[in-house]
């Protein structure tokens, strides 16, 4: 994708965004992850592009405003293209800058951290333990919350079945004219259990970020006294730590979203299949609803069992990410060496601000 045309998906995404009926956080969403494929990627980015996932979520995203563009796209455009030039060819200078910014002050934070070692070494123990004990009862109640909820919804579904087989006593043409409508209580009974367990996890991923932010807390005053004189880099370590933990806490409510979206999927494809058979001849009708009433509770069951040995374990990986987050920094401090997701993180942050910058000096669209 040449710089123009980069370019022209930024209008199209600003233009967008411009829109009263478009989600601002959506819009900024999907140009920071632009942004950040770009400065991540540099060259293979800009010719990869168009087969990645943002390009999908790009084009979902502007379907429904493409009719919107007009002379404030044209400006934008114009605005654009040298930005978008520019930023490649500075973030390919700054790469290196910035690599060697974070190695000379690892370098000078391990030095002054040297004589304390010790203290340190034990200080990330310590909390890593502390950490350990706070993750594991929220891992075990997510276990429980999911348990619980994959039960109810397998008890709120339990008397289709039996009205299922009850049904396929009548005659024909009687079960034929049921079939649509105990399809489409057999699908609200299935979204309603679904939201009704989406709602029962959701609160617990927020409760595991303040969680997060408190023990960070812990370990920057727990370190405060080792670090008189480089707190600044010790600051950006604990905001690098955060903003990992804070993602990882992001993920989680992502996967039990996403677990218990393809819950409703697996669970519908029945009533998906009863619709179908009401549109079909009546002649043979119970014979082929028969398996099915006989299949549906342990299919049901299996569904259920499915997704509940899938998340229920995902509190427990969510505390040894967060473990390996605090093992991996403890290192670079006994070190002094940084990694790879340093030098991406403090290049995206610079990203951030050109774009940030970029765009204050834009003018807003005129209705």
């Amino acid at each position: 994708m040449s710089p123009k045309a980069a370019a022209l998906v930024l209008v199209l995404l600003a233009v967008a965004g411009a829109q009263a009926d478009v989600n601002p956080d959506e819009v900024a969403s999907v140009l920071w992850k632009y942004f950040t494929e770009l400065g991540s990627h540099a060259k293979e980015t800009v010719d990869q592009l168009h087969q990645t996932e943002l390009t999908k979520q790009l084009n979902t995203l502007l379907e429904s405003n493409l009719k919107s563009v007009n002379s404030y796209a044209e400006d934008l455009q114009r605005r654009l293209v040298p930005f978008a030039t520019e930023l490649q060819a500075r973030l390919a200078e700054d790469s290196q800058r910035l690599k060697e910014q974070i190695q000379q002050e690892l370098a000078e934070l391990q030095a002054k951290l040297a004589p304390y070692a010790d203290e340190v070494h034990q200080q990330i123990g310590t909390n890593i333990r502390q950490l350990q004990a706070k993750m594991s009862p929220y891992a075990e109640e997510l276990r429980s919350q999911v348990d619980h909820g994959a039960g109810e919804l397998r008890r709120a579904l339990e008397p289709y079945a039996t009205e299922l087989r009850d049904r396929l006593q009548d005659n024909a043409e009687s079960v034929q004219a049921s079939l649509s409508p105990y399809a489409d209580r057999l699908q609200q009974q299935i979204d309603s259990g679904v939201e009704s367990l989406k709602q029962q996890l959701a609160p617990l991923s927020e409760e595991l970020k303040a969680q997060v932010g408190q023990s960070v807390e812990e370990l920057r005053r727990g370190l405060s006294p080792y670090a008189q004189n480089v707190q600044d880099g010790l600051n950006r370590q604990l905001e690098s730590l955060t903003a990992q933990m804070e993602q990882a806490a992001e993920e989680l409510r992502a996967r039990l979203a996403t677990s218990s979206e393809e819950l409703r999927a697996q669970l519908s494809t029945v009533a998906q299949e009863l619709r179908q058979a009401a549109g079909s001849d009546a002649e043979g009708l119970q014979q082929r609803l028969a398996p099915l009433a006989q299949q549906l509770e342990a299919r049901v069951g299996q569904t259920l069992e499915a997704f509940r040995q899938q998340a229920a374990p995902f509190g427990e990986t969510f505390g040894q990410r967060l473990v390996e987050r605090l093992e991996a920094m403890r290192g670079k401090l006994d070190s002094g060496t940084a990694g790879v997701e340093d030098h991406l993180e403090l290049l995206e942050k610079e990203v951030r601000e050109k774009v940030a910058a970029f765009l204050s000096t834009v003018p807003p669209a005129q209705n």
